[in-house]
């Protein structure tokens, strides 16, 4: 039967006899499986977004024969922030690397570890970890160029304004087959209504296509930058990355972008852990009982991220004793390779 400890504090206690079974790890030292907790580092996901234009060829005509106002001659970029992202990651901490030395009289040897060695299970195999899932990062669809729908007319024109001229008389021809269509008085109407959708998006695409060579098109992409932050102690108002408008995301160091601050304010002020001048020898199986976070991203006065989260830097950590690893008990733990902390843990009795 199993049975589901509860008590943290039966975990927490020590025996002296299991003083000599883990150990802190020194290289080349001892024999043994070594692990390590794992501490925190924080991950800033920003999102932005790229807004590109470009003039089309006939830009200069499109009041005259569009009644477009305000088209641009000139090309250009601007960006924006989307959304900031952080997450709390762990990594492995060499502070705290352990070494288990094997005993017959426990077991304690049958340890599953990460890639990078931080601990996940003891006598059991930890679960599978649910992929994270990307972020969707939104992109426009390709623009149409519009000189493929030119009549041999237009591309014949003497000069641009000629061109202009005729490609705008297309684009009200267009306009004018639609409506006729749409009112059943063309000449040659669709039999069905699959035929007059596929009419009708077909007229759309060339107008807009003919349209773009005098409003120029503008294109919408986001883009994912990624940094990282080891947060040791409270933050305050620290610059993470710059961003500008006409560049977008930049290095903190780059002063031609404005800063993005980043604010991690320790909410477990009760478990911060002691500040100890010497190493105190380990009496068990270590793990983490990580602290809280609040962790605010802001740009110009905007607050764009307001969450808490785990960070082991600014909780404990505590100890598995011997008993629980008797071979007349047979304890499983699962461990949370994030924090380090347990995330389950029973016996068989």
């Amino acid at each position: 039967m199993n049975k589901t400890i509860l008590a943290l504090s039966v975990l927490a206690c020590s025996l002296p006899a299991f003083a000599q079974d883990v150990d802190f790890y020194t290289p080349n030292k001892d024999e043994g499986i070594v692990y390590f907790l794992p501490k925190t580092m924080l991950e800033i996901n920003v999102i932005a977004t790229q807004e590109t234009y470009q003039p089309g060829e006939l830009c200069q005509y499109a009041n005259r024969y569009l009644r477009s106002n305000n088209v641009k001659a000139q090309a250009e970029t601007n960006w924006e922030i989307k959304q900031i992202d952080v997450k709390s990651t762990g990594i492995p901490d060499s502070t705290k690397a352990y070494i288990v030395k094997l005993k017959d009289k426990v077991l304690t040897s049958n340890i599953e570890l990460t890639q990078d060695g931080i601990i996940k299970a003891i006598n059991t195999e930890s679960p599978k970890q649910d992929e994270e899932k990307p972020y969707v990062l939104e992109k426009d669809m390709y623009h149409d160029n519009g000189r493929k729908y030119l009549t041999e007319e237009i591309l014949m024109a003497g000069s641009t304004a000629k061109m202009a001229e005729l490609t705008a008389k297309e684009i009200y021809n267009i306009r004018e087959s639609k409506n006729l269509i749409l009112r059943g008085q063309a000449d040659n109407m669709p039999k069905d209504g699959a035929s007059l959708k596929l009419i009708i998006e077909n007229l759309d695409k060339q107008e807009k296509a003919l349209t773009s060579m005098f409003n120029g098109t503008t294109t919408r992409e986001d883009k994912l930058f990624t940094f990282y932050i080891l947060p040791e102690n409270n933050i305050t108002d620290k610059v993470i990355l710059r961003f500008s408008k006409l560049l977008g995301v930049l290095s903190a160091d780059d002063l031609a972008g404005e800063p993005v601050y980043i604010n991690i304010n320790n909410i477990s002020p009760d478990i911060a852990a002691p500040v100890e001048k010497k190493k105190k020898k380990p009496e068990g199986i270590i793990y983490n009982i990580p602290g809280k976070g609040k962790v605010t991203v802001s740009f110009q006065g905007k607050t764009f991220y307001d969450k808490e989260l785990p960070v082991t830097q600014f909780g404990v950590t505590e100890v598995l004793v011997e008993d629980l690893f008797n071979k007349k008990v047979n304890t499983r733990v699962i461990f949370n390779p994030q924090t380090g902390s347990i995330t389950k843990i029973d016996k068989d009795i």
